[in-house]
């Protein structure tokens, strides 16, 4: 019998994430593995009026694509696939990957080069998202490989996941209304404000947000979701911070990363394992060694590290931080092909803004 879920969770991606109007065109990119949930968005964006092209990837492409592409073909960009940024009104991504480790032999400097021609790319999908001409929304469908790396149960995770977006609710719309009423309250708090300085065992920095504006994320781009995040003054950022938790690009991790920024940039990087690569993702640009995003966690529902940064930096009590471009739409003005968050443990942490304290071992106290 199918989830009943699933087509909930198509109703709340259709009707409220992507909010889809007659005559709109969305674009679904997903893979076989979750025509369950495709088949549903779909029938629910045709039944809202909008006219919908379905990208289904084949699983092993990508790795067949950086194993053998020239140089000439890793830095191409496909006039197909400008012209659909250029174009489409909404974009929903399914994340549904049947390995996670796929592209783990792939050459760091590869995957760097790619990073720098997709960088225009990446700033002409953020400026029509800040504009508000471009809808997006990236969700997961619960796979074997994606439980696995989460050392659960395919049965477990799929619990873990519908129960991170509240479709156990009758009403999940409601819940991430309400969500968003309680990010504002931390928006206003900070709108205005200038100077942060976060401190806790695993991070030292001094930053400033003059000028900047916190933005929510309640189940709209991101879904599930729950945090606040702003895009820190490009050259504002000093001091040292250590990410305990693993941090993940397309399926390689990187253990133990300690970064320490001067004047916005990252002077010096240490990881435990896979240093190469760490570097080689730092030099992907100019902009990808300085902070594009400062987010905090507000989902108290997600209580495990899953090694998926869509639940894991929504974890409440913790903070992410993201080199590389930074947010529009929130006055950020770093741009990269780059834009990578790893988590932070903040259990016994405290961020201060303008000397005011914001947050303590994990929960803001305004």
């Amino acid at each position: 019998m199918p989830d009943p879920r699933v087509s909930k969770l198509a109703k709340v991606l259709i009707n409220y994430s992507l909010n889809i109007q007659p005559g709109e065109h969305l674009v679904i990119q997903t893979t076989p593995l979750a025509d369950e949930l495709t088949l549903a968005a779909y029938e629910e964006a045709i039944k809202a009026g909008a006219h919908v092209m379905v990208l289904n990837q084949v699983p092993g492409t990508r790795e067949i694509f950086f194993k053998h592409a020239s140089d000439e073909q890793l830095t191409h960009i496909a006039p197909m696939q400008k012209f659909m940024l250029e174009n489409t009104d909404a974009f929903l991504r399914i994340w549904a990957d049947s390995n996670t480790r796929a592209l783990s032999g792939i050459d760091p400097q590869k995957l760097a080069q790619f990073g720098r021609a997709n960088a225009e790319m990446s700033k002409l999908m953020m400026q029509r998202s800040a504009s508000g001409e471009l809808k997006w929304c990236l969700t997961v469908y619960p796979t074997n490989a994606m439980a696995q790396d989460a050392d659960m149960s395919l049965m477990d995770y799929t619990e873990f996941v519908y129960g991170a977006g509240m479709l156990n609710e009758d009403d999940p719309v409601k819940f991430w209304q309400e969500e968003a009423e309680r990010q504002h309250k931390l928006i206003d708090w900070l709108k205005g404000r200038k100077d942060v300085v976060i401190k806790g065992s695993n991070i030292d920095i001094t930053m400033s947000i003059e000028g900047r504006t916190f933005l929510e994320s309640a189940g709209t781009h991101n879904f599930p979701s729950g945090e606040v995040f702003a895009s820190p003054v490009e050259n504002s950022v000093n001091g040292w911070v250590r990410f305990k938790y693993p941090a993940i690009h397309n399926g390689q991790e990187i253990h133990d990363i300690q970064l320490w920024f001067e004047n916005g940039k990252v002077v010096k990087e240490e990881a435990a394992k896979n240093q190469a690569l760490l570097t080689a993702l730092l030099d992907t640009d100019e902009g990808a060694r300085y902070l594009g995003e400062l987010g905090i966690g507000t989902n108290y529902g997600i209580q495990r590290f899953t090694k998926n940064m869509l639940f894991d930096e929504k974890i409440g009590g913790t903070i992410h931080l993201a080199v590389g471009a930074g947010f529009p739409e929130g006055g950020g003005k770093n741009e990269s092909g780059l834009h990578w968050d790893m988590l932070c443990d903040m259990s016994d942490g405290e961020i201060r803004v303008d000397g005011d304290l914001f947050y303590k071992n994990g929960k803001t106290v305004i």
